[in-house]
């Protein structure tokens, strides 16, 4: 069973248009994104040794980048496709091994 194939949005930044038409404007959006997303991912290293959902905190502070800036979208949308794969992957060795585990009973049954 093929991974989930979904439309992906385009690349790019997703600043309202009234931010994207003056340059000064949107320079000053996208520091803004780059800080917030930079104190998000920051608090999420410091979550990883300590007790707390460290990792997702540092999806969502690469989330906030992925609004402006195209590294971020790129980043996240490889993420996103190797969780499908992986989450693809343990569900293909959960049926195999609960395959395994039927024919095992069966195969001692007709003993």
């Amino acid at each position: 069973m093929p991974c989930d194939i979904r439309e992906e949005k385009p690349l790019g930044s997703r600043a309202p248009k009234f931010v994207r038409a003056s340059r000064p404007l949107h320079m000053s959006w996208r520091v803004g994104i780059f800080i917030v997303g930079l104190a998000i991912v920051t608090g999420g290293v410091i979550m990883l040794p300590l007790p707390g959902p460290g990792w997702l905190v540092i999806f969502g502070g690469m989330a906030v980048w992925a609004t402006e800036f195209v590294w971020a979208q790129h980043v996240l949308r490889w993420t996103k496709r190797k969780y499908r794969e992986g989450t693809q992957w343990m569900k293909e060795r959960r049926a195999a091994r609960k395959e395994r585990k039927i024919a095992q009973r069966a195969g001692q049954r007709s003993r």
